[in-house]
């Protein structure tokens, strides 16, 4: 499986607070598996730090040094999900640990990045914090927006179209 890196930034109120480059590949039968993330956090446009990283492997040239170290890639996403299915993107000894359930499939969702047909709603529960967030992904896109308990995102422009 060939690597593809899916480049996230956060900002809040016009500045960066978080960059992280993820780790995914499609299997032949079309699920998605994730092999990890780097994060970089930001205060006040300075480095702070990476918590979070995980890579399958670990860390190697160019990766900061307290990435985690998974055995194995995770399931990121089935093939052809379906209401109740549960799997665990996250699963890092001592770091991220996540579960995730599709809550509905075939959902129409609309943000400024445009409007997306064929969509799924996840709830995603961190087992570590004991927090959840609700995400809804894209066929051909991927996560388009979140809510979780006192904030929320939403895909304002993506190179991608879907097909």
């Amino acid at each position: 499986m060939t690597c593809r890196v899916l480049v996230e930034t956060n900002f809040e109120g016009g500045l960066l607070v978080e960059n992280t480059r993820n780790y995914f590949a499609q299997a032949d039968d079309g699920s998605v598996y994730y092999f990890g993330e780097t994060v970089d956090t930001y205060e006040d446009g300075v480095l702070t730090g990476h918590g979070g990283s995980w890579l399958v492997g670990g860390p190697s040239g160019g990766d900061p040094e307290e990435t985690l170290t998974a055995a194995n890639p995770s399931l990121f996403m089935p093939a052809t999900p379906e209401t109740a299915d549960e799997f665990m993107p996250e699963d890092v000894t001592d770091g991220p640990r996540e579960l995730d359930r599709i809550q509905r499939t075939g959902v129409t969702v609309r943000v400024a990045a445009g409007k997306f047909e064929g969509c799924i709603e996840v709830l995603e529960h961190d087992l570590v914090d004991d927090e959840f967030e609700t995400k809804w992904y894209a066929p051909g896109i991927g996560v388009l927006k979140g809510k979780a308990k006192g904030e929320s995102f939403g895909l304002v422009a993506t190179t991608l179209s879907g097909d």
